[in-house]
């Protein structure tokens, strides 16, 4: 008798998760941290600083502004160190105390609890918001997801309008998008992240945690058992069962089998199965529970932060080798870049041969060879510039040895150098240029090149 053929999805179908609200002390601290980083990201796109935007990435003429700073491509190496001292810093935190970043900080977090905040105010609370998804089409319904969805693509398109007014001025792109005078790039990358943070946050949400940032993927290789995650007490809280303030029945524990722990989650998890790779550290399960303990008057910390030797009853390590080695790096990566940043010359060179003529016999028998100074003044003023060279007995500039530069002004300065016949033998001479400020002598940078003898 042949069997009957059974067709399965390789493909989960994803169940629609609507996260109860709470409140309590994680949830404050979220939103603070909701706030913060969003008065950074919108308002410091408008903060003045010596008469332009203080935070610019200026791509178009290739110079980013930060405050007092100005950096040029040539400054990468600095932008490679931000990256490691991030990089380093998420692997200690992570190592301390969990998904500190998941849960807090980074962006997807962030904009999931504004666009479920706006849901809330619209569509109400959980329970509402179910009741209205199983409901069939009605003008009510229509209304309420409609508006929901126009306020979700305004905050987006205000984000991406944001986003792209890091790198061309804010006030200009502004007067640009009022006027629809936009630029193709600007327009393109607008609606790009506009529609990034519409679809990551109101759409994906838990899915992009889950499925696509690698981080929930290997963090376990960061944790240990004295990392402080959300852990459930399950000697106290097992076995569970259906209790009032005076509690029912005996051999209960102190879980109560409400499911808010489950009905509060974003990714929509039960912490009571141990730690799991889709919790994003947020901490919503623990005020929700200790909401619930505090109503029976039992004691809080029921699900909690938590090392897995202290759920044990072991004593935790906090310092331990990894997380003394993260900081011995972190530390010594900060100090020295701190310091780069402080003694670095607010001035860059570049030595260019001219390869048309390696060098040319001019009036009195003398060589002369000519070069191109590129000369970046990174200062935000007008400076003048003084020329020398060296290396060679009687090496003399054949041209204008002053230059002026207005402020964040590169130019390529052409420089004729010129030596007497016969003070060394033919060929290629080792040579150094020498460029200054006028008015400070500290600003100073040397560069070498090759002088050329027949």
């Amino acid at each position: 008798m042949k069997a009957d053929a059974v067709e399965q999805s390789l493909y989960e179908v994803r169940e629609a998760i609507y996260p109860r609200a709470v409140r309590g002390w994680f949830a404050t601290w979220r939103w603070l941290l909701v706030w913060g980083t969003q008065l950074v990201f919108y308002g410091l796109a408008w903060l003045p600083w010596n008469g332009r935007q203080a935070v610019l990435f200026d791509v178009a003429h290739r110079k980013f502004f930060i405050f007092g700073l100005v950096f040029w491509p040539q400054d990468i190496i600095y932008l490679t160190v931000l990256l490691i001292i991030a990089a380093l810093a998420l692997f200690l935190f992570t190592a301390i105390a969990g998904r500190l970043w998941c849960g807090y900080a980074c962006p997807q977090t962030v904009y999931t609890e504004i666009f479920l905040w706006i849901e809330r105010r619209i569509e109400g609370e959980r329970n509402a918001r179910i009741k209205l998804d199983k409901e069939g089409l009605s003008l009510r319904k229509f209304l309420l997801k409609t508006s929901k969805h126009m306020v979700w693509a305004l905050f987006a398109l205000w984000t991406g309008f944001t986003f792209v007014g890091y790198v061309t001025p804010i006030r200009e792109l502004w007067v640009e998008v009022l006027t629809f005078t936009t630029g193709p790039w600007e327009t393109f990358w607008i609606l790009f992240y506009g529609f990034a943070t519409y679809g990551n946050a109101g759409w994906m949400r838990e899915q992009v945690c889950i499925y696509m940032c690698p981080y929930a993927r290997f963090q376990s290789a960061m944790f240990d058992k004295d990392t402080m995650v959300i852990s459930y007490d399950r000697v106290r809280g097992e076995p569970r069962g259906k209790a009032t303030v005076k509690g029912v029945g005996e051999g209960l524990g102190d879980c109560v089998d409400c499911g808010i722990c489950v009905q509060v989650c974003p990714t929509g998890i039960d912490i009571r199965a141990g730690l799991q790779y889709q919790c994003i550290g947020c901490a919503a399960c623990i005020d929700g529970c200790d909401q619930v303990m505090g109503r029976l008057g039992r004691a809080r910390g029921l699900i909690r932060y938590a090392t897995t030797h202290a759920v044990e009853g072991k004593p935790t390590r906090i310092l331990r080798p990894r997380v003394l080695i993260y900081v011995g790096i972190l530390a010594a990566i900060v100090a020295v870049a701190g310091a780069s940043l402080y003694l670095r010359v607010p001035l860059k060179v570049d030595v260019i041969r001219d390869r048309a003529a390696l060098a040319r016999e001019v009036e009195g028998g003398r060589i002369e060879n000519v070069y191109r100074l590129q000369i970046m003044n990174t200062t935000e003023g007008a400076r003048t510039f003084q020329i020398a060279v060296a290396g060679l007995p009687g090496l003399q500039l054949a041209s204008e040895p002053r230059v002026v530069l207005e402020a964040t002004e590169s130019r390529m300065v052409p420089v004729r150098v010129r030596a007497e016949p016969g003070i060394a033998a033919a060929g290629s001479h080792r040579i150094q240029f020498s460029v200054r400020a006028t008015d400070d002598e500290r600003v100073a940078v040397s560069e070498k090149s090759v002088f050329i003898l027949r």
